[in-house]
């Protein structure tokens, strides 16, 4: 049997098509053995294959177009569902005309898992079908935004295609994402012009014609010979939908049962006020086991121990009892009364009393619990990470710490040793198990919240953290997929002046590239078991990462890796004299000591200075790099004092130009970030400022651009390719030029916020221009919300107030209800897909509703390293859902702005 693949696309001098497949012939769908299609002019590429007709009867034939560019990169066609299923077991021939499905195109978003499962699930309309038996073409295209009773029709110039005539148009009818139908056009006369519509089955009324000219199908077909033409997307305006939702960390759920922070199965309120409200998605912060120190830190919710686990501070703890047990749940009534009243929450104490309780629900329960059918189910369902999570687990409160090069055995993960603790003989068995218990009963609680979301038309979005914790079992297991060596963190930005330091290993991506992106894989799958989108935090590490060495403890000591870095003989190609000495030490002298401390502490120079020939200072070598001064002062009393000198020598460490490539030996450096800002820096004459500034510029901003891309076309499409999940990109800070095209091409929505634009030139950006595909926000939890916002510079607020506002006079010194809701519906009224709000920042139009003091409303404060997240809503979710004229008239402000 021959098939004909023939595809409709633009292509350049240089660059190439190629097919791949699920068959022999067609290379297993594996891009190396992708076979090269024949060029027949710029915008039609062919190639002809003989197969098997087994292969066919069997599987079905799926293919995928690749392009080659003259660089060699490989750009994917998107999607997996072009197929040769036909029955006509007399064909010979098959031939197919296609259309090259761009990942970026709009309509791709809504086959994703929010649209496909819950926001546009089809309920298939039941149509006589009218194929022909005989057929000899096949008309298939997708149409995704269609309305409840409608389907696609189709209509053309021949009698076969009923002759225009609107009345009467052929019917297609739904076969996955496609809607198809197989006519016998033999005795037509071709070419034949052709167009798709939409048809109202309920009315029996044609709706209209899809935009744009007739299409045209040449080609008139012998016998045995057939012909599917994948017309791609309907021609109908695609960015006519749009949806709105709320944001908050279920930490900060407050019901009137809640144990003193949000659970799971607190998630199904939040569902019922956001279906009375118009909100079809709720967002919530990554929900991961983050128990490493048994303190408040562990509340930090990127700093997960295990990227798999979910963390038991969201356990329902009667539902885990059920009535059998329920007596040993109300034993703790009063203090789960005390716990809940507070306006934050207590994390250690939250978690302590859960995890007690928990320990004794197993005693009395967890061997019949685990012997169940379904539990077992789970176990083997998610072994590969919950044996090694729940060893982890065990070592972990065993030893008493999390750092497991400490630990007195296992230090190292070992399958075998972890299996034997497994063993039915185990003396650990029952200790270990406890875990998974703990797991089971959090699956069961937040699947339960899911299903009960999608039943009501709500979608779930997750969050997907850019890093792991140091010392969880992720790294415990496989150490060589990340660099331990290294600390991810941001560079100095809107929040911070001195950066952000995670302390978390960067990735290894060349390791995790060598087994298809395995580990990651893995994560998106279990994310979809419970999550219809997620949310990447910091899309621009996939990019590059803001990798700080592991003797500094500030981001501003960090370098992008990977990097391009700056040979020292570009500096004489540049009329610079290079000297390594001015450039890359610490630049110190009286001058510079005044600037950082004013009056110099008494004895300062002689603790930790030491005078050079240049006539300044150096730091003594016991004081050399940030950690060691971190060190220092670790042990000293925790005064006033004594942190302004630990910060003063962070400075002084940091006030560099240059840092050495590692390994370079002298001959590679990089731009210390920020560097107009340093003393260093200021203290040169002009003439070598300019010139050090356009290297400055030239690296940061030029000459990276192509090779992270290159960087990030090697993991992106590999990992959207992994999932069904709807992405989001998190893409603020310093943002390379190349990021917005590279989220564009793939599809990848981007987070747009008002107060932080990307545009460098402008203060404010406008929701009005918000690409489609994009999450629209006035805050994150990372910053103030709208009103403590409005309060901070009452300059900045003027300047919003009658520019974006568009309000005359003096703005008002708070933020008004009306002020609140005046930015909630620009944002509403935004061309974004998505615009999504902050409970806190929702609950602000409402002059009752709202909290009194605004400064409490805040999930986060990146400048503060070791932040507590314990915020809480400050009312019920049973008194907002009782909230009745608050919540129609959001409904009603949803609704009228088209979402």
């Amino acid at each position: 049997m021959k098939l004909q693949f023939n595809l409709r696309f633009h292509t350049e001098f240089g660059q190439s098509l190629w097919i791949s497949g699920n068959i022999d012939e067609l290379g297993n769908d594996d891009p190396a053995q992708a076979l090269p299609m024949e060029y027949l002019d710029n915008e039609s590429w062919t190639i002809r294959v003989a197969i098997n007709r087994k292969s066919v009867a069997k599987h079905g034939v799926r293919y995928r177009y690749f392009l080659k560019t003259k660089e060699g990169d490989l750009v994917t066609e998107w999607g997996n569902d072009k197929v040769v299923d036909l029955d006509r077991k007399d064909l010979e021939q098959v031939e197919m005309i296609d259309t090259w499905n761009h990942a970026g195109e709009f309509e791709n978003s809504f086959y994703t898992a929010p649209f496909n499962n819950v926001l546009l699930k089809h309920t298939d309309v039941k149509l006589k079908s009218k194929s022909s038996k005989n057929f000899t073409h096949v008309f298939r295209v997708k149409a995704p935004l269609l309305r409840k009773h409608e389907v696609v029709c189709l209509l053309g110039n021949e009698p076969r295609l009923h002759s225009w005539k609107e009345t009467d148009p052929v019917l297609l009818s739904r076969e996955g994402n496609w809607w198809s139908v197989q006519l016998n056009l033999v005795e037509c006369s071709f070419p034949i012009a052709y167009k798709y519509g939409v048809f109202n089955t309920k009315e029996s009324r044609f709706v209209s014609f899809e935009k744009g000219d007739n299409r045209l199908a040449h080609e008139c077909v012998p016998s045995k010979k057939a012909i599917i033409i994948h017309d791609g997307f309907i021609r109908f305006p695609n960015n006519t939908w749009k949806g709105a939702g709320v944001a908050i960390p279920v930490f900060s759920l407050r019901t009137r049962n809640s144990f003193g922070v949000g659970e799971f199965t607190d998630i199904k309120l939040l569902v019922d006020w956001a279906n009375e409200t118009g909100l079809l998605l709720i967002q919530i912060l990554p929900i991961n086991d983050t128990i490493a120190t048994n303190t408040w830190v562990d509340s930090y919710p990127y700093a997960a121990i295990s990227a798999f686990a979910l963390h038991p501070l969201y356990i329902n703890l009667a539902k885990v009892a059920g009535k059998k047990h329920a007596d040993k749940v109300k034993a703790l009534r009063k203090k789960q009364k005390q716990l809940n009243e507070l306006p934050a929450m207590d994390y250690e104490e939250v978690i302590r009393f859960k995890l007690s309780m928990l320990k004794e629900l197993y005693e009395v329960m967890g061997d019949e619990c685990l012997s169940s059918g379904d539990c077992m189910d789970f176990f083997n369902k998610n072994q590969h990470w919950l044996e090694p999570y729940s060893a982890f687990c065990f070592f972990r409160d065993k030893y008493g710490t999390s750092h497991f090069e400490q630990w007195k055995t296992n230090a190292v993960y070992d399958k075998k040793e972890v299996d034997k603790l497994f063993a039915p003989k185990s003396s650990s068995r029952k200790n270990i198990n406890f875990y998974l218990f703990v797991q089971y009963h959090l699956h069961l609680q937040l699947k339960e919240a899911t299903d009960y979301a999608h039943k009501k038309g709500i979608v779930l979005k997750g969050d997907i953290p850019i890093g792991i914790y140091r010392y969880g079992c992720d790294a415990w297991v496989a150490p060589s997929l990340y660099n331990m060596n290294e600390q991810a963190g941001a560079p100095p930005d809107d929040f911070t002046a001195v950066g952000q330091n995670w302390e978390f290993p960067t990735y290894n991506w060349k390791r995790m590239q060598e087994d298809g992106f395995s580990w990651w894989k893995q994560r998106f799958e279990q994310m979809s078991h419970y999550f219809d989108a997620f949310r990447i935090d910091h899309i621009l590490g996939f990019f590059r990462i803001w990798s700080v060495p592991a003797h500094a403890v500030q981001g501003i000591m960090g370098r992008f890796v990977p990097c391009l870095s700056v040979h020292y003989i570009e500096f004489g190609e540049n009329g610079l004299w290079f000297d390594n000495r001015r450039f890359c030490k610490p630049y110190i002298n009286d001058t510079v000591l005044q600037e950082i401390f004013g009056d110099v502490p008494e004895g300062f120079k002689e603790n930790y200075l030491v005078t050079n020939d240049a006539g300044g200072y150096d730091l003594q070598p016991a004081f050399a790099t940030q950690r060691q001064v971190e060190a220092h002062f670790g042990e000293l009393d925790q005064t006033e004092n004594n942190e302004r000198l630990k910060l003063g020598l962070y400075d002084l460490i940091s006030n560099v130009i240059l840092f050495e490539h590692e390994g370079s030996r002298g001959q590679e450096f990089h731009f210390r970030i920020s560097m107009e800002k340093t003393s260093s820096f200021r203290h040169l004459i002009p003439h070598i400022q300019q010139k050090l500034q356009a290297l400055y510029v030239n690296y940061f901003f030029r000459r990276q651009d192509d090779f992270w891309k290159k960087e990030a076309m090697q993991k992106l499409p590999h990992l959207k390719n992994a999932t069904n999940m709807l992405i989001c990109g998190e893409d603020l800070g310093m943002v390379p030029h190349c990021v917005p095209d590279v989220m564009k091409q793939l599809g990848i929505l981007s987070l747009e916020i008002q107060r932080m634009p990307k545009d460098i030139n402008k203060e404010f950006s406008y929701p009005h221009d918000a690409p489609y595909l994009s999450v629209i926000t006035p805050s994150t939890h990372d910053m103030s919300t709208l009103r403590s916002w409005w309060e901070e510079n009452r300059e900045r607020t003027q300047r919003f107030f009658n520019h974006v506002l568009g309000q005359w006079g003096d703005a008002t010194y708070f933020c008004e209800p009306w002020i609140n809701r005046a930015i909630i519906m620009q944002h509403l009224y935004s061309p974004a897909m998505w615009a999504i709000f902050q409970l806190q920042d929702i609950l602000g139009m409402s002059a009752t509703l709202r909290r009194d003091n605004p400064t409490e409303e805040r999930i986060n404060n990146p400048a503060i390293p070791k932040h507590y997240w314990q915020y809480r809503m400050h009312l019920s979710l049973e008194d907002l859902i009782k909230e009745t004229e608050f919540n129609k008239e959001l409904l009603d402000t949803v609704e009228n702005s088209g979402r």
